[in-house]
């Protein structure tokens, strides 16, 4: 789909929203699934100049070396680097480039992409398409943008008329229905020194259990548990949340346990552009999977689509063993283990409506079509001017078929440092066995797992 169609298509629902009207589109509309687009809304073909290939499948069949409970080996370890684009080559790539990239390659002299050839990976189950499929004609959208109902498992807007319907794609991909997984985090100052803060997370979304309706969560789109182990100073810190789905009706619920007053209180100010845990204010809670949270403080504007570099398939810097200081260099994270390939992405603008406050006046995202996963951000602040810059590591799993990210970096352009989380490498793999219930996260329970 062209950007002129996106925003003619765009246009025509506007008139139909102003009308009242935020559902899903008609039923020949989404008998488009699965055969010019592939079940989750994205184009099937592959671009005219073949540097995009059609969508076949994604990964459908893990690796011969693969175990469940090992690190995800690289499906395409004999693609070599087609070229690199660096700060001496950059602006004869800036077509292709957001403003953040391009900053980042004037900021800084080592900073590199290695561009691989594209690999369409993204994969979901069978039960995911078949939900999205029947999303796409009854989902709608709850008030401006606070929330979706009519819908179950899937995708709710795989055809989107607005940015709203492209963030609450995001928000709802599916990510397995209980994970447990490491998301050991560093802030390098602009020399590189770092202290690692070691955290252990705990998610479930009930969302996306087979046979669930929205009847059947109590509105809780996630339950999420987040403890931190080290370092000492920090170490028994928990944070507890619930992500509703209608936000109209009931905003997100926070708890915090703090360790030094054995206490559990309940916690507001973990939304918005409050800073997120152990962040160095470089992070604030929002930023989180590159966009959560209630959307009430933006208006989302769709612009269409565009071809951009994007992380893709980033399977050695998710690789067993790497330590931090493998990962982490002073201004940016080590471009020998990234991997970046041409994908089509959407373009989502999100401005700060009048009278509401946030430190981003202004954030462009850019959400992979074949997955609904937000890949890159450039955030502005309130002069607009280019402030920082987030991007996602990404791989498709095996032992669920799901793409999610492997490692977030948000950098700060101002001040030279950055963050990075999801640092699992000497750990223990995402578990998407785990077995748990929403007893297990209720403030109750939070105290009683205090630590100390």
């Amino acid at each position: 789909m062209t950007i002129r169609k996106v925003r003619l298509l765009g246009a025509i629902i506007g008139l139909s929203m102003a009308a009242g009207l935020q559902a899903g589109v008609p039923q020949a509309q989404a008998d488009r699934l699965g055969r010019d687009l592939t079940p989750m809304g994205a184009e099937k073909a592959g671009n005219k100049e073949g540097t995009i290939p059609a969508w076949e499948g994604g990964i459908t069949r893990p690796p011969s070396t693969y175990k469940v409970g090992i690190f995800h080996p690289d499906p395409f370890p004999t693609d070599k680097v087609a070229f690199s684009i660096t700060p001496a080559n950059y602006k004869d790539y800036a077509a292709k480039l957001t403003v953040g990239q391009q900053a980042m390659f004037a900021k800084y002299p080592t900073y590199r992409m290695d561009i691989y050839p594209t690999r369409r990976s993204a994969s979901f189950s069978d039960r995911v398409y078949q939900m999205t499929k029947k999303n796409a004609v009854t989902a709608k959208m709850i008030g401006s943008g606070a929330g979706v109902s009519d819908v179950a498992e899937g995708v709710p807007f795989p055809i989107p008329q607005d940015g709203y319907q492209v963030i609450w794609n995001h928000k709802m991909k599916y990510r397995g229905v209980a994970v447990k997984r490491w998301a050991n985090q560093a802030a390098p100052t602009a020399s590189g020194s770092y202290i690692p803060v070691r955290i252990r997370e705990e998610v479930l979304g009930l969302y996306w259990k087979e046979g669930n309706t929205i009847a059947d969560i109590n509105n809780v789109l996630t339950y999420f548990y987040q403890e931190v182990l080290a370092p000492a100073r920090l170490a028994g810190s928990v944070l507890l949340v619930h992500e509703t789905l209608n936000q109209e009706a009931q905003p997100r619920q926070a708890w915090v346990y703090n360790p030094g007053q054995r206490r559990v209180r309940k916690a507001p100010n973990v939304a918005y552009d409050n800073p997120g845990t152990a962040s160095d204010g470089l992070r604030t809670n929002d930023m989180f999977d590159m966009f959560n949270g209630a959307l009430d403080r933006f208006e989302w504007k769709l612009s269409g689509k565009r071809e951009i570099y994007v992380p893709y398939n980033d399977y050695k810097i998710h690789a067993s063993g790497l330590d931090y200081s493998d990962i982490l260099r002073p201004g940016h994270v080590n471009p020998d283990l990234m991997r970046y390939e041409l994908h089509r992405v959407w373009v989502v603008e999100a401005t700060l409506k009048q009278g509401f406050r946030h430190i981003n006046k202004r954030r462009t995202f850019y959400v992979d079509e074949d997955s609904w996963q937000i890949i890159l951000v450039d955030h502005y602040d309130s002069q607009e001017q280019l402030w920082r810059f987030s991007e996602a590591a990404i791989v498709n799993f095996y032992d669920q078929p799901v793409l999610w990210t492997t490692l977030e970096t948000h950098y700060d352009l101002k001040s030279g440092r950055y963050i990075t989380s999801g640092i699992d490498n000497k750990e223990t793999p995402v578990d998407f066995s785990f077995q748990t219930s929403p007893e297990n996260f209720s403030p109750q329970a939070l105290r009683n797992r205090g630590v100390r």
